[in-house]
């Protein structure tokens, strides 16, 4: 083991096999403008911490596991902080942890007693154990959270979120050949366009109704550049006042950068001042008798007004702050999160993390917030409902990641106090929501066991659709439901390949799908138990019961189809040899096509049909309506991309910027097709050879 007090000359670095270094983002201060950490000491940037990373790790090969392989490596660890990470026999990581002292905080497990269930548990499953020696704690605790996120271990706190914020984006000003000004967006995803980002909101709708107000208010563009670039008259956006028509000089560039300016600083806080410098030039409009131009200010004004006033609660004393409030109830936690930006409530979202029953609702509020704030600002204050261990710590490691003073505080009287209490009420509302809607789903999934004669209630439902007009456009999507309800991240959309199906064979449709599906899930995740395994010979664990242990295999898949349907479907998984594996159900509309009338078929039974106010049919037809819903948005858009594709983009070597290029110099792809070669190497980026590839493209 390399003893981190005396390393070798030029020691190894080694990162472990499911950790790569671009992975460790912790975040750190910049070096022009380092944050002290606790010690007094700049903290170091990401490539300098994960130079100094130097993983240890002992296997015990004799057997011997639990306290005893703990036991072992207390003997060898240093009194300094870091991150440690434990293992099963088959390599999963059990759990990351950091300490203060890595020696004393491991020895605590070694002693093997005085521990609730779940650290007795995780003690008997470790293996082996890996460490990483950091500078300071304030270290340990970024990397701590970069890791539980990335690596998801089974016994620690684990954030569930499949969704990313969306936030408004106003993108800054380029030079091309005609001046493409800044618009605002909306923006979801990895923040590569250059511009500036104000969020998060929790939700898009919330964007999309403050961005809405915001052209009212601002008249700044929103559309593609694309469609500003080939504009040569105003849109109806202008028409409507909702735009002040940069793209045709309608507004100088000096007047279009002055309604930037005062955008960019509404949306960082200065609503007050925008307002009263709007007021002040309504008044002077006033006065010159230009009530034309005070008109368009009082509309200015007045759509600010509403921004703000579509805000919910919107504090006085708080400008920025993310308030979380968290509540428990029934071995179910919820954590409820506001956000506060320029004095104004930018919506809200509740969390379910999945955690332990016995963890208190601090430690699991705690190891919320640091995985939280791994991919997300940080505003200047952070409000709790309760007070969370290392607070102080995850304080200065907040502002270490966001180069600005971070405040995390409980407060206790006042508007502050107010906006946690309310918070709290609608985590305690949300929770209530969800046990029962969790309750309601058991109970239908058990009813589901019930009416098809299953050993055992499904976990994993898969429902089956296609979509296309007269065969164009084929789609064939699966939904997944589970019991939580609907699963989104496991939807699947399948674009048809095949040339050898009719257009609009749904059977050789449904033939594909199947057996791609299939075929990927065999190589994946190998074949499972049969089907009809007693539900008694499956051993129940209470950490198995979330999302993150969902199973890849489902239990019931259901077609939307009849006999015909079900025939193509049963001799695909008897080809693959795995008709025994999962129980296939067709779901036939009824008679004349009316809900509540629909007929069930499986193998080994007659057709039925189901009592029509039967919960049972009521949550077929919801899977059914989902699957449907899903196949048609998922057409349509495919359907809408083809309508819209443009001839250059076939063309191999033409990318956007030759495209926009070409559509400059000569306005539609149409023109492009019938210009001679010369006129062709005219364009930027067009050589000779590019020319004749163009102009073959069109005349073969």
């Amino acid at each position: 083991m390399n003893d981190p007090a005396n390393p070798s000359p030029n020691p190894k670095q080694i990162l472990p096999d499911d950790v790569k270094e671009d992975d460790i983002d912790v975040g750190v201060a910049k070096e022009e403008d380092e944050t002290p950490d606790e010690s007094g000491e700049p903290l170091r940037d990401v490539a300098a911490l994960i130079s100094a990373i130097e993983w240890d790790s002992t296997v015990v090969s004799d057997g011997t596991s639990g306290a005893d392989v703990i036991a072992e490596l207390v003997k060898r660890l240093p009194n300094k902080p870091g991150v440690y990470r434990m293992f099963n026999e088959a390599g999963d990581v059990l759990y990351v942890g950091k300490a203060h002292s890595l020696k004393k905080r491991v020895s605590n497990y070694a002693r093997g007693q005085g521990h609730n269930n779940r650290i007795a548990r995780m003690i008997r499953e470790t293996m082996k154990m890996e460490f990483v020696v950091t500078r300071t704690e304030t270290e340990a605790l970024l990397l701590e959270a970069n890791l539980i996120k990335r690596l998801r271990p089974r016994f620690n706190v684990l954030m569930r979120d499949d969704k990313s914020f969306p936030y408004i984006l106003l993108t800054a000003p380029k030079q091309t050949d005609r001046r493409l000004a800044p618009g605002i967006f909306k923006h979801r995803g990895a923040r590569s366009s250059k511009g500036d980002y104000f969020g998060p909101f929790a939700s898009a709708g919330a964007v999309g109704r403050t961005i809405n107000a915001l052209q009212r208010a601002f008249l700044l563009r929103t559309c593609t550049d694309s469609f500003y670039e080939n504009r040569t008259r105003p849109c109806l956006l202008y028409q409507i006042k909702r735009c002040s028509g940069p793209c045709t000089g309608e507004i100088s560039d000096a007047d279009y950068d002055e309604l930037v300016s005062e955008t960019k600083a509404f949306l960082s806080g200065k609503s007050q001042a925008v307002k009263t410098h709007l007021s002040d030039a309504m008044r002077e409009a006033s006065a010159e008798l230009d009530f034309e131009r005070a008109a368009v200010y009082r509309d200015r004004l007045s759509a600010l007004s509403h921004v703000q006033a579509h805000s919910g609660i919107n504090p006085q004393s708080v400008e920025e702050a993310d308030v979380f409030a968290i509540y428990q109830d029934g071995g179910v936690t919820c954590i409820q999160v506001f956000f506060f930006r320029t004095g104004q409530n930018w919506g809200n979202r509740a969390y379910y993390p999945k955690a332990d029953s016995s963890l208190s609702g601090a430690e699991v509020l705690g190891a919320f917030l640091s995985q939280f704030y791994d991919d997300k600002p940080c505003p200047a204050l952070i409000l709790l409902s309760e007070t969370v261990e290392d607070q102080e710590l995850l304080g200065v490691a907040l502002t270490a990641k966001s180069d600005r003073k971070v405040t995390i505080s409980v407060p206790q009287r006042g508007e502050k106090k107010d906006l946690v209490e309310h918070a709290l009420s609608n985590a305690r509302e949300a929770l209530g929501r969800q046990l029962a809607e969790t309750s309601s789903q058991s109970r239908l999934l058990k009813g589901v066991a019930e009416t098809f004669g299953l050993e055992k209630t499904p976990r994993r439902i898969e429902v089956y659709d296609n979509s296309h007009i007269m065969g164009t456009n084929a789609i064939g999507a699966m939904i997944v439901a589970g019991p939580e309800g609907f699963v989104k991240n496991q939807y699947r959309k399948f674009n048809i390949r095949s040339t050898e199906i009719t257009p609009g064979d749904d059977f050789g449709m449904m033939r594909e799908i199947i057996e791609r599906r299939f075929s990927r899930l065999v190589k994946e995740h190998g074949t499972p138990e049969t089907k009809d395994a007693p539900a008694e010979d499956i051993e129940i664990d209470e950490f198995d019961d979330d999302s993150d242990a969902f199973p890849a295999w489902p239990d019931i898949i259901l077609i939307d189809g009849g006999q015909g349907q079900m025939s193509a479907v049963r001799g695909i998984l008897q080809e693959m040899g795995i008709a025994d594996k999962v129980t296939a159900i067709g779901v036939a509309k009824g008679v004349d096509r009316d809900a509540g009338r629909e007929r069930f078929f499986m193998e080994g039974k007659p057709s039925f049909t189901l009592p029509p106010r039967d919960p049972v049919l009521y949550f077929l037809q919801r899977l059914r309506d989902e699957a449907h819903r899903f196949a048609i948005g998922t057409h349509r858009a495919k359907r809408k991309k083809e309508m819209v594709k443009n001839p250059l983009d076939e063309i191999a070597g033409i990318g956007p910027s030759r495209k926009r290029a070409l559509l400059h110099q000569f306005g539609t792809a149409k023109a492009v097709s019938r210009a001679a070669v010369e006129d062709l190497m005219k364009v930027d980026g067009i050589s000779e050879a590019m020319a004749i590839t163009i102009r073959d493209h069109f005349r073969t």
